[in-house]
């Protein structure tokens, strides 16, 4: 007898859930290979600064209109497609879409390369030249990159994840490749990796074309009047404004903050972007997953009105997120100058560098629990299809944050503006929790005064596995000193991690911890499945 579907989907969305954390944990690790191969070429230097700016804006752009709207908009419309079964019509929206995007971020890279030079001014920085130069090597990213964006919602839509798994980890090694193989051809290596970036976008998209046309999926460009006629584009069109809105607001806070920090000196853009790589590593590999699988079992629970394991699940994610980003944070606070310099200090990136990333990555850190958190609430509001809530939240966040990094960059520089990301991801999961309130199927008193008790028992243990640490590190520093960077810092980096985490996990198995007794049986199972 054939299992339902919605037992097929679970299963599904199991096992290539894992898939995809292992690709993005892959993804993460090249991604801040990436980021030490720049230390290595660039430090914090002016040079530094500008491909840290001309690299964010057609990202920023990206993740405004192709990214989001891709997850929220295309997707679902597509699958509506996809399970009325009518290929001519299927063909017909896909080729409308794509004209659509094409043309529409075709007049945006062009626009990006002709306005450079006037968006440029608004970030202070000392290369303005070479700026304007490295952005206009590296707005066609954003055409690559957002095709590529569309050929991974028509993949996810079929469930097949690998190849926009793969994508990022091919964009991440051709830069890092091409800034060594290509830098003693260019003037300096920030042109050299920005013709990896480019390259690499371009391989984003090529990469997965074949994949969609082996799935059957066939499209063509057609006249800009039957796409707008379309009334996929058109029903995708009216469900991008709200999203849009939020991303806007979300991507408005890199922006702004980039500016700030680039009129607060030479290195300050670089370190805060040293700093939010190492964070990323931590979002990407654990909150995001998890993200990702609670929100389908959310919704199924919303629709079926199954509140009482809705709230079950939320606050078990809730309590995952603070087992594994509390203890991280303490021992990121003790050990991050440590962590710098094995991860970047070379070459260009000297001692100046070292205190410019370890003052933004202290401020940072505490903000970790918050954002990760966020990524958890936000699915319970989507699974209710609710999305002006968060959107809310976000606006108020980016008042915040906005109010704030600018009253701390003079006083505080990078460590600043670090600070007042920490403080705005903090008023929106204080937000998110307050709109949850508001469906009284929802328990969030209750679901919070748990995790409260959960979040502080936490912290004492991680305070307590943090002291050996604090103490014996200097030691451990002055042991393997003077061996090379990988075994000067490495190796005690290495033990003190081993310390930290025997102390938690015996406080924790001392206590009999529900959610490690969790992990351990869902590590246990998998490996028994695994083996048979």
């Amino acid at each position: 007898m054939e299992k339902p579907d919605g037992d097929m989907s679970a299963a599904s969305l199991v096992r290539h859930g894992s898939s995809l954390s292992l690709l993005t944990f892959v993804s993460r690790i090249l991604g801040l290979l990436r980021e030490m191969t720049k230390a290595s070429l660039l430090g914090t230097s002016a040079l530094s600064d500008a491909f840290s700016v001309a690299f964010m804006l057609p990202n920023l752009f990206r993740r405004l209109f192709a990214e989001g709207s891709i997850a929220v908009a295309f997707i679902p419309t597509f699958k509506e497609y996809l399970l009325e079964g009518d290929r001519h019509k299927n063909r017909e929206f896909l080729s409308a879409i794509f004209t659509f995007l094409t043309f529409f971020v075709t007049l945006a890279v062009m626009a990006g390369i002709l306005a450079a030079p006037l968006i440029i001014r608004f970030f202070g920085m000392e290369e303005f030249d070479e700026t304007v130069l490295l952005t206009r090597i590296m707005f066609p990213f954003l055409g690559f990159i957002s095709i590529a964006a569309l050929f991974q919602g028509i993949l996810n839509s079929l469930h097949i994840f690998a190849p926009s798994g793969l994508a990022p980890i091919l964009l991440n090694v051709v830069t890092i490749l091409c800034a060594y193989a290509f830098s003693p051809f260019t003037k300096n290596p920030a042109r050299a990796m920005a013709f990896g970036i480019l390259i690499g976008g371009f391989l984003e998209a090529a990469i997965q074309l074949p994949f969609v046309l082996k799935n059957g999926q066939r499209f063509f460009f057609t006249t800009l009047r039957r796409a707008f006629a379309n009334p996929g584009t058109r029903k995708v069109l009216v469900l991008i404004g709200p999203t849009i809105i939020g991303m806007a607001a979300y991507q408005l806070n890199d922006l702004v903050s980039t500016a700030l920090a680039g009129n607060a000196g030479e290195g300050v853009v670089s370190s805060l972007q040293y700093s939010l790589r190492l964070q990323e590593l931590i979002l990407g590999v654990f909150a995001v997953s998890i993200g990702t699988v609670l929100l389908p079992n959310l919704a199924g629970y919303a629709k079926s009105s199954r509140w009482g394991l809705f709230n079950e699940r939320l606050v078990s994610g809730i309590d995952i997120i603070a087992l594994i980003t509390i203890p991280i944070t303490f021992f990121s606070l003790v050990q991050g100058e440590t962590l710098i310099r094995l991860l970047f200090q070379n070459r260009s990136f000297d001692e100046s560098s070292v205190a410019l990333t370890l003052s933004a990555f202290t401020f940072h850190m505490p903000g970790l629990f918050f954002i990760a958190l966020n990524r958890i609430l936000a699915p319970a509001f989507y699974a209710q299809s609710n999305s002006k809530s968060p959107t809310l939240a976000g606006l108020v966040a980016f008042a915040v944050n906005m109010f704030l990094a600018a009253l701390l960059v003079r006083p505080f520089r990078g460590a600043g503006i670090a600070l007042a990301l920490s403080a705005a991801s903090a008023v929106n999961t204080i937000l998110l929790l307050v709109f949850l309130r508001k469906n009284p199927n929802i328990t969030v008193g209750r679901a919070l005064g748990s995790s409260i008790f959960y979040m502080l028992k936490l912290s004492l243990f991680s305070c307590i596995a943090a002291a050996p640490v604090y103490f014996l590190s200097p030691r451990l520093l002055e042991l393997f000193a003077g061996r090379g960077r990988i075994v000067s810092y490495g190796i005690p980096l290495a033990i003190n991690a081993a310390i930290f985490g025997f102390t938690g996990i015996a406080l924790l198995l001392i206590t009999r911890d529900r959610q490690l007794r969790g992990l351990i049986r869902m590590i246990t199972k998998r490996s028994t499945n695994d083996a048979n």
